[in-house]
């Protein structure tokens, strides 16, 4: 699943994309729990605020991580793609025990970072074990192909979703965000009726799959996530719909998990507890 080669006798850093407007404040479990990954009070996290056009996303991450007990926290402010080969920046990534990627706007994160020195280091990075976390558009841009826009509603339709090429961080799912408050369930099944290869999830804000070396996909936080497990499709009519028609999909499976449910993303199991 991992992008980057895994060296021999080394595990992969967790992946965990957030479905956004997690909770910072009164019960920040998700990031809590990303901090203790990364070490605790020990952990070094570089924000990565890119997505975000308010100069004070970084500041105001690293006094939640500063809150829950991480003192070591930095933000680079990555505002044009020259940025992203700024050796100093690259220096503060490869002493990280963890990277946080915040939200915005996945287009603009991924403009001014694919392709550049910063991309290639947080997927080597992760392959060498430091854990990535991301929330709303950092999360988007997780996957090898990111959903980059589409329609809101229920139903699947030929014109419902926009891709872009993502991070690559990993290539067996795609996910959305902000799933169930934006209505998403029709653009993440018109992005499954392109091709039944990957599972699809719908992640919930104040919601986090922590997907671990073992590609389990454990689910934290206070809301669920939505699996489409293409793997026994039977029919898709993409390719034969007209221009904005519906689609038909037959035999599609879909789990709602909420917090402590496993799904691993190579057998399709679930463990619902």
């Amino acid at each position: 699943m991992c992008a980057s080669q895994v060296s021999e006798g080394q595990e992969r850093g967790y992946i965990i994309p957030i479905g956004g407007a997690e909770e910072r404040v009164d019960r920040p479990v998700i990031l809590r729990k990303f901090a203790r990954l990364c070490g605790g009070k020990k952990a070094k996290i570089v924000v990565i605020p890119t997505a975000s056009m308010l100069e004070e996303t970084g500041p105001n991450y690293i006094k939640v991580f500063n809150e829950i007990g991480v003192e070591d926290v930095v933000s680079l402010p990555i505002n044009d793609r020259e940025d992203s080969f700024r050796e100093d920046y690259l220096d503060a990534m490869e002493n990280a025990s963890g990277i946080f990627i915040t939200g915005g706007n996945q287009l603009r994160l991924s403009t001014i970072i694919g392709g550049t020195p910063v991309a290639k280091a947080i997927r080597r990075l992760n392959a060498d074990g430091v854990h990535i976390a991301g929330t709303s558009a950092g999360a988007a841009i997780m996957p090898e192909h990111m959903i980059a826009g589409g329609r809101t509603g229920s139903l699947p339709n030929e014109q419902g979703v926009t891709f872009a090429p993502g991070l690559g961080l990993f290539n067996k799912l795609i996910l959305d965000q902000h799933f169930s408050q934006r209505n998403r369930l029709g653009r993440l099944l018109s992005a499954v009726s392109y091709n039944p290869f990957a599972s699809a999830i719908g992640i919930d804000e104040d919601t986090a799959a922590f997907i671990g070396p073992d590609n389990d996909l454990e689910v934290v936080g206070s809301g669920s996530i939505t699996v489409i497990d293409p793997s026994d499709l039977i029919h898709s009519s993409m390719a034969e719909a007209g221009h904005g028609e519906a689609v038909t999909l037959v035999g599609l499976k879909l789990h709602m998990l909420s917090e402590g449910s496993v799904y691993n993303i190579i057998t399709r199991e679930v463990d619902g507890n």
